[in-house]
């Protein structure tokens, strides 16, 4: 198996100790080298290791443990543990802030609160590690120290990294609701750009107009014209 035991050279020490397995099957079932194994038996290493005894703790049988000491070539088989640990919970709350760094959340909230308006309280509380009642108290200016706080960027303080910082304001930046009183420029459909102007017709004013210009033009030419000699 690719999995090693708990404490593989604590297990190497008692199975040399305690049993007639090869060192290549000690080291096998130990993820160890056989040279490493030879040293332990020497007593060159792993002095002081108490040994640990893999049956005690479900990691072999004691029928494995005979089928091996009866054929050099057979390799130890490690028992599945019966004992299932439940996953690591993740911990949910306000970050944690030391104490040298707590009376400078205030001047942070004050910087968050003036140049990221679009922060929402949990997120300046992920961000600092403080209380909706504190980021209220800031805003409203009703803060015990308000008179004397200076807006001062938290990732300089060290209560945030810049990362973080970046993440939470484009995440307000994608849940901020779009301004759509002014839309910009926009491309005319396409029902307008093909469609055909319509052919030039003049109106009746524009036909005699036109008739008038073509009878002068006429008479000028006639009236161009040298009488024939008679």
């Amino acid at each position: 198996m690719s999995n090693a035991p708990l404490m593989p050279k604590a297990t190497a020490v008692w199975l040399v100790d305690n049993t007639a397995l090869t060192f290549d099957q000690v080291a096998d079932f130990t993820k160890m080298h056989p040279l490493e194994v030879r040293a332990i038996a020497d007593g060159d290493a792993a002095q002081g290791i108490k040994g640990m005894d893999p049956i005690s703790t479900g990691q072999l049988t004691r029928d494995e443990i005979e089928r091996g000491e009866k054929d050099p070539n057979y390799r130890l088989k490690l028992e599945e543990s019966k004992v299932t640990l439940p996953p690591a919970a993740k911990k949910k709350g306000p970050r944690y802030t030391p104490v040298s760094r707590r009376h400078e959340r205030p001047s942070a909230i004050l910087w968050l609160v003036r140049n990221h308006p679009e922060l929402k309280d949990a997120q300046i509380m992920r961000l600092v590690g403080t209380t909706k009642t504190t980021i209220a108290s800031v805003r409203d200016r009703t803060h015990w120290n308000a008179s004397t706080l200076t807006p001062m960027d938290p990732v300089t303080l060290g209560l945030c990294s810049q990362i973080e910082l970046d993440f939470e304001v484009q995440r307000a930046a994608k849940e901020k609701p779009i301004d759509t009183a002014y839309g910009g420029a926009t491309l005319l459909p396409a029902s307008e750009t093909t469609r055909k102007e319509a052919e030039f017709e003049p109106s009746e004013k524009e036909r005699d107009d036109l008739n008038v210009d073509a009878v002068f033009a006429k008479l000028k030419t006639i009236g161009g014209k040298k009488p024939e000699q008679e």
